[in-house]
């Protein structure tokens, strides 16, 4: 359920009037194909930081913009670098692994405690991954570029934004309520309040909850009406169907895993074939590679937390860098299934294949400075 409340809040808050203007504003601006890719790569980069239901939303809506604007730019290589923001989404203030260990009664508590955010998305390897890709990337894909003949353009036509259909008013109580400001305002109010009394009695502690709450809250606010933020919200939830049937499958491979003996097998080849160094490098393929079947954060780590908790314990590797290497993983192999860009491809009828490529060659770049982030650090 929190997984669920992760995507569908950060899309809420992405299709938000302000930050639809505010994208439509900037893409105006840009001229170029050249300062297109660099510019949604970044913001890409950083929304999925804040919140991976977010940031997916909103660089697809910027690429979509972006099109509508800038004449030449290859609307395969926009989509691509609009989607390649989500391989830092983990090392982020909405990573489910980091938030999910930081958060109290968590499955795995007995084993490794409590995990503060101190000590995963604010460590020196962390941070060294996130800002080096962060100032890399957009680079790295505008390079890609492709040019003269090569280039695949989309019919602005096809971008035009769907009318927002909203109930007729009525002269009742229920429907006044609906399109009323000052609800939006008490309940804001109260959110505000609240948040502004946790960080100020429990300082800069994040958990699942928390994040949750502050997108809920800024959804409501810049919504306007609590009218609109239900449609939002409404359309946001269609968005979350996989994770509601995925997580069910992933507690029973899990159970499957450790009830056969087959997590204590792989926990032992870990140890066989890694050193205190080695551990995390190969912890982060081994996520990569769980992610090719398991593609779900919080899935993931359920399924691949006993087995990895168990090999670090044998060889005295940390635990929150062993969570953060299992993160990373599931992250990074997200550029060879890139399905949440399918909506935007089928836009300009585009399929997968069409932006693999860049996606690919997105997925070994990263994936260097991330193996020198968790060997080095």
């Amino acid at each position: 359920m929190q997984m669920v409340v992760v995507l569908a809040a950060g899309h809420v808050l992405a299709n938000s009037p302000v930050f639809k203007k505010g994208l439509s504003s900037v893409a105006s601006k840009i001229k170029t194909p050249t300062i297109a890719i660099i510019t949604v790569t970044f913001v890409s980069l950083v929304a999925c930081w804040i919140n991976w239901g977010f940031g997916l939303v909103i660089g697809a809506l910027f690429a979509k913009e972006i099109a509508r604007y800038v004449k030449k730019v290859d609307y395969r290589l926009l989509i691509a670098s609009a989607y390649s923001g989500f391989v830092i989404w983990h090392g982020g203030l909405a990573g489910s692994i980091p938030l999910s260990v930081a958060t109290e009664g968590h499955p795995f508590a007995d084993i490794m405690g409590v995990v503060p955010t101190t000590d995963t998305l604010f460590t020196p390897y962390n941070l060294f991954i996130v800002i080096v890709i962060l100032f890399t990337l957009p680079l790295f894909n505008r390079w890609m570029m492709p040019k003269g003949d090569d280039i695949v353009e989309v019919d602005p036509v096809l971008l035009a934004d769907e009318k927002e259909e909203l109930p007729e008013p009525q002269n009742t109580f229920a429907s006044r309520a609906e399109r009323s400001y000052l609800i939006t305002i008490f309940v804001g109010l109260i959110g505000l309040v609240f948040l502004i009394h946790h960080f100020s009695t429990k300082g800069f502690v994040l958990d699942l909850n928390i994040v949750n709450t502050i997108f809920i809250v800024l959804g409501v606010i810049f919504h306007g009406t609590p009218q609109r933020f239900l449609a939002a919200a409404q359309q946001a939830i269609k968005t979350t169907t996989g994770i509601v049937f995925q997580f069910p499958f992933y507690a029973g491979i899990m159970g499957m895993m450790t009830a056969s003996g087959l997590a204590a097998v792989f926990s032992e080849w870990f140890v066989n074939i890694s050193n205190e160094h080695t551990f995390y490098l190969f912890t982060f393929f081994a996520g990569g590679l769980v992610n090719i079947f398991v593609p779900s954060g919080g899935g993931q780590w359920a399924v691949q937390a006993p087995i990895m908790l168990d090999a670090a314990t044998a060889i005295g590797a940390d635990y929150a860098k062993t969570a953060m290497a299992i993160a990373w993983g599931d992250a990074w192999t997200n550029m060879i299934q890139p399905f949440w860009a399918l909506p935007a491809l089928a836009i300009a009828g585009l399929r997968a294949k069409d932006i693999m490529g860049f996606c690919l060659f997105i997925l070994i770049f990263t994936g260097i400075i991330i193996s020198i982030g968790f060997l080095f650090f």
